[in-house]
């Protein structure tokens, strides 16, 4: 991770890489008007000397040359726009400001510049598009179906006694989240909220998991794994020495290729033919069609010797018996719709990169209108198997990925970006940091992040919500906006003083300047320093997601900007010639 981490240090911003190639043509454009002002006004010089009545004495024409010289180097400094780079750093500073007002963190002031040109936004689903808030609303165990969650005790109570004492023994002692105040001082499920979910379901129906765990110890725990999508936990027995239960949860479809058998209607395990699993697979997908996230519960038992051959590792996830599946339902946040339309109305693409079932996953997506008509969704194992090229040529239409990985969106990072893309990627997890730090905006969770992918991120989302990347686009547009306004007005009062400078110098009968050099100096300490104050300080307005992003290889200064520029500049040196 760390190794991947610094792979994405030291990127230069594409505003960035547009200055410093502006402020190149302006400098050789600078030194060569001047150096054309100091030959033609020496041989003027020279000229008139050679032609007067007497040749002027040596101490008058180094007096003449100094001024000459004073005078070019004078055009060189006002030509440069030498308050760029302070209307650069406040824009960006104004703009962190204000964003944090938005639940915006910014650790990086040249983020709010990129995200400015963001085209295309990977979001996570769990916290930033929902709300995480999650209950059990839905569920089918040893052939009961759970309709809502007001009817969850009553289908509790009517399942077989066995099956009652499993179901909560593998809730309880197979989660890692615990019940304590939160940071109001409410009594709450603290951890991950699947399983806050889980447990509050077993809750309802009289489990108390602080008895179940202090009745069953851990014998082997087999933590949660983005990469098996499963948890499983290893415990005694209770009154059979030598034995001991395997509790597995996770991904619903994954569990389900471990099972052989499964819990039957009285509570006894019995073969899982190919009908029930196909019955089974039609209640995940119906949970996943609903926008539920699927989560199933297998067991199985083991001897002392099966336990010692078990890897510290691989958990042993075979010849399981299936115990159910819930659907748990996590609402998308309020105004995730709007602000997903104003994105797509700015030009900016969304992608959604979920662990979740696929199902479940494009059920989200088109909820929140990110799953389109013509979109594709696919799941992060049929992402890996593709080559590179096949990957680009899906990545058009791809618009969800579901079952992920970390890497399958660090891979994704690489392809969008070779494809010329500026892309923003959210991240809340230890694995997610390589991916963070290779986006050109990296965003992390201020809630549920932890302090790895903070660090690794450039903005923090203090809500965790998917309209706060929303509004960063908005300031970061601004931000580009403020600098090309103050490009205009600068390069606008530049040209005019150079070129009246130039014109005035050469065609006066003694070759001086209509403005002196302590003139142009002054001009160019008014125009840089205030122009800078006025114009980087603009904050957004609507219309700036009324307009597709600026492409990375796009000119900073526009046509209509050149003819803004070169029509005022002809004004202002027509006004003062005349």
């Amino acid at each position: 991770i760390m190794m991947a981490m610094r792979q994405g240090e030291g990127a230069v911003t594409p505003l960035q890489r547009k200055l410093d190639i502006l402020a190149e043509q302006i400098a050789k454009y600078g030194m060569s008007a001047a150096l054309l002002l100091l030959i033609t006004l020496t041989v003027k010089y020279l000229v008139n000397c050679a032609l007067a009545p007497e040749f002027p004495p040596a101490s008058v024409m180094f007096s003449q040359f100094v001024s000459i010289i004073i005078e070019a180097i004078t055009v060189v400094v006002v030509a440069v726009p030498e308050g760029l780079p302070m209307a650069v750093t406040i824009a960006l500073a104004y703009a962190t400001t204000k964003m944090l007002r938005d639940g915006n963190l910014v650790r990086q002031l040249a983020a709010c510049e990129t995200m400015g040109g963001a085209t295309v936004v990977c979001t996570d689903k769990t916290g930033t598009l929902t709300q995480n808030r999650m209950t059990v609303v839905r569920g089918v165990v040893a052939g009961r179906t759970l309709e809502s969650r007001a009817e969850a005790r009553a289908f509790f109570e009517a399942l077989p006694r066995d099956t009652r004492s499993l179901l909560l023994e593998g809730i309880a002692v197979n989660s890692t989240a615990f019940e304590g105040p939160d940071e109001q001082g409410n009594i709450d499920f603290i951890g991950s909220k699947s399983e806050c979910a889980l447990l509050g379901f077993g809750k309802t129906c009289g489990l108390d998991y602080r008895c179940e765990r202090a009745d069953h110890r851990p014998a082997r725990v087999y933590p949660f794994s983005s990469e098996k999508k499963t948890m499983t936990t290893i415990v005694p027995v209770a009154g059979h020495e030598g034995r001991f239960r395997v509790h597995a949860k996770g991904a619903s479809e994954i569990v389900l290729r471990a099972c052989t058998r499964l819990v039957g209607s009285d509570g006894t395990a019995t073969e899982l033919d190919d009908k029930t699993r196909t019955q089974l697979l039609a209640h995940i997908s119906a949970f996943a069609g609903r926008a539920l996230r699927t989560f199933a519960l297998a067991y199985k038992e083991i001897g002392d010797d099966e336990l010692a051959a078990c890897s510290d590792d691989e958990a042993p996830l075979e010849n399981l018996v299936w115990i159910g599946v819930v659907g748990i339902q996590d609402p998308l946040r309020p105004g995730v719709r709007q602000a997903v339309d104003n994105c797509h109305r700015a030009g900016v693409i969304v992608r959604m990169i979920t662990g979740d079932n696929i199902e479940t996953a494009r059920a989200i997506a088109r909820d929140a209108g990110i799953l389109t008509k013509g979109g594709q969704a696919l799941t992060g194992p049929q992402w890996r198997k593709m080559t590179p090229e096949q990957q680009h040529a899906v990545l058009p239409r791809l618009q969800v990925m579901a079952r992920s990985s970390p890497l399958d969106k660090q891979i994704m990072v690489e392809r969008l970006q070779e494809r010329g893309e500026v892309v923003a990627m959210t991240g809340d997890g230890t694995n997610d940091s390589p991916a963070l730090k290779l986006a050109d905006v990296g965003f992390s969770m201020g809630i549920a992040g932890t302090e790895v992918a903070k660090e690794a991120s450039d903005i923090i989302l203090m809500d965790d919500n998917f309209t706060s990347i929303v509004k960063a686009l908005r300031w970061g547009r601004a931000v580009n906006d403020s600098v090309r306004k103050f490009l205009q007005f600068q390069l606008t009062v530049n040209i005019a003083a150079v070129l009246l400078t130039f014109m005035s110098a050469v065609f006066s009968a003694d070759g001086q300047s209509a403005l002196t050099a302590v003139q142009l100096l002054f001009l160019n300490l008014i125009m840089d320093s205030l122009a800078a104050l006025g114009l980087a300080t603009e904050g957004p307005t609507d219309a700036v997601l009324a307009r597709p992003p600026l492409q990375r290889n796009s000119a900073l200064i526009t046509f209509e900007m050149w003819r803004m520029i070169i029509g005022q500049a002809a004004f202002q040196l027509g006004i003062n010639l005349l």
